[in-house]
């Protein structure tokens, strides 16, 4: 199979859909890998190293496109890339489409098959490739909050921290998945007074086991949320319902509630965001104010750490890479339930049951689609 691998163009998007190690193992298994000249930079990946792992470089993403049989990517197509997709080509990248009805009707248009690394399984019930994503954006939450949190950045100019005789920062985590946990650990490391929200009772008493009483946990319910805004000197939206739009769990009239200066850092703004006042915003210009309070809701958070990133999604996405190329992608799905279960769209026909409900669309199950 030919495989491609374009430059991101989304803004500030600094990671790619290949490492050279994942393009020496497809090499290995006689597959072609084409990749952009310049692909790698933002990564720290040279074409140099692309080469010396056996891809052919191409000069522009219109090449690539044009030759390639499946596409690798990291972030959604944006509207020129999805003008240059056609029937019959593969799409693997993350995707998010519940909340996107522009991005969902040209990739119907366009005839392509798309798998969403999101909504991709496992044995246990996990969104393995969504995992590594979601571990990094929810460490670094804390650690952009707490540079919102800054005066000159317009916060309130409250240390997470602390000092001697001065209190620590309050941080609110909303959900206690795998964003949460991983928030959660660097917030409470900062020093800060974290309080974990979630709706799995299960899963609060596993968070109260593993930090070891050094957190709160409490069960999500709205007036929980309402009760903890007045204290919070940070929110973090930590809340996925897989494959569809993210919940409204704060409301604007609900900032009022809050400090003059607290951030909200919404880690779920691919999927929509988890705040009303949430709009997807960028590395270069991420923050932004409503009624005093700060957001942050850059929509690729993990971009800004992309050596780390790029590392650990390409370590998650290989097997499937090398899955779909060895076997095609209807075999490949038809063997494997938890990849079927990443399929989007093909052939003009939506696969998404969240995408279609949020979106008011006709779909069909993948296993019609396979057949």
């Amino acid at each position: 199979m030919k495989i491609g691998c374009p430059t991101e163009i989304k803004p500030q998007e600094f990671r790619v859909g290949l490492t050279p190690e994942a393009v020496r193992e497809a090499t290995a298994r006689g597959h072609e890998v084409l990749v952009q000249a310049g692909a790698g930079n933002g990564s720290g990946f040279p074409d140099q190293d692309y080469i010396d792992a056996g891809a052919r470089i191409l000069p522009d993403a219109a090449s690539v496109f044009a030759e390639a049989e499946m596409i690798v990517k990291v972030k959604e197509p944006q509207a020129a890339e999805r003008a240059m997709l056609r029937q019959g080509q593969l799409l693997f990248t993350y995707l998010h489409l519940a909340p996107d009805p522009a991005q969902t009707r040209e990739l119907l248009e366009s005839g392509v098959t798309a798998i969403a690394y999101e909504t991709v399984t496992d044995a246990r019930g996990g969104l393995p490739l969504l995992a590594p994503m979601s571990e990094v954006a929810g460490r670094l939450a804390p650690q952009v909050g707490a540079w919102t949190l800054q005066k000159a950045n317009g916060g309130s100019g409250v240390l997470l921290g602390g000092v001697p005789g001065v209190r620590p920062g309050n941080v609110v985590v909303i959900g206690g998945g795998v964003v949460g946990t991983a928030a959660a650990r660097v917030a409470v490391g900062m020093g800060a007074n974290v309080t974990v929200l979630d709706r799995s009772v299960p899963r609060l008493s596993y968070l109260d086991d593993v930090f070891m009483g050094r957190l709160t946990t409490q069960y999500a319910t709205q007036g929980a949320i309402a009760e903890l805004l007045p204290g919070a000197d940070m929110v973090i939206g930590a809340v996925l319902v897989p494959g569809a739009a993210a919940p409204k769990l704060v409301t604007r009239a609900q900032l009022s509630l809050m400090k003059p200066g607290s951030a909200l850092v919404d880690v779920a703004i691919d999927q929509g965001g988890c705040f009303q006042t949430s709009r997807p915003t960028t590395h270069q210009d991420p923050v932004y104010e409503v009624d005093g309070i700060m957001h942050y809701c850059v929509a690729n958070m993990p971009g800004a750490v992309a050596r780390t990133s790029t590392r650990a999604l390409g370590n998650a996405t290989l097997p499937f890479v090398l899955a779909l190329a060895d076997k095609g992608w209807r075999r490949a799905l038809a063997e494997d339930a938890h990849l079927r279960a990443g399929l989007a769209t093909h052939a003009g026909v939506l696969a998404s049951a969240p995408v279609a409900e949020a979106q008011r669309l006709a779909w069909q199950p993948p296993e019609t689609l396979i057949a």
